[in-house]
């Protein structure tokens, strides 16, 4: 059975930054592109970064590129989310997903998502 476990989520000052971690259990960490989604009130999810771990390609959102980072120890099944200079808007819970690993952008597919963690940035 796959579990994402998340952690990391809080609340912060805008220009804060937080880490969110992601631990996977039950797959073939080479089998998979693991990142984040993210769904902030009244609005669809959206895909902000993701890492396909066994070749190192990575995705980001133009929302958050050159403010979030995103790595993974391999050897932990985990995949953590740097986020940094936050603003106001990037307020939402942020889900932690596994896509297929085969596809050149990571994470175009997604197949399983964790519960969630809140991020909350005040102004």
């Amino acid at each position: 059975e796959v579990h994402l476990v998340e952690s990391g989520g809080g609340l912060v000052q805008a220009g804060g930054s937080l880490r969110l971690s992601c631990a996977a259990s039950g797959i073939t960490w080479d089998d998979y592109a693991i990142g984040w989604f993210r769904q902030a009130p009244g609005k669809e999810r959206e895909g902000i970064s993701c890492i396909t771990p066994s070749v190192g390609k990575t995705y980001y959102a133009d929302s958050v590129k050159g403010r979030f980072t995103i790595s993974s120890d391999n050897a932990k099944n985990t995949v953590y989310l740097e986020m940094n200079n936050l603003k106001f808007e990037d307020t939402a819970v942020y889900y932690c997903v596994l896509g297929n690993s085969d596809y050149d952008v990571p994470c175009t597919t997604t197949d399983y998502w964790g519960q969630g963690t809140q991020v909350t940035v005040s102004p």
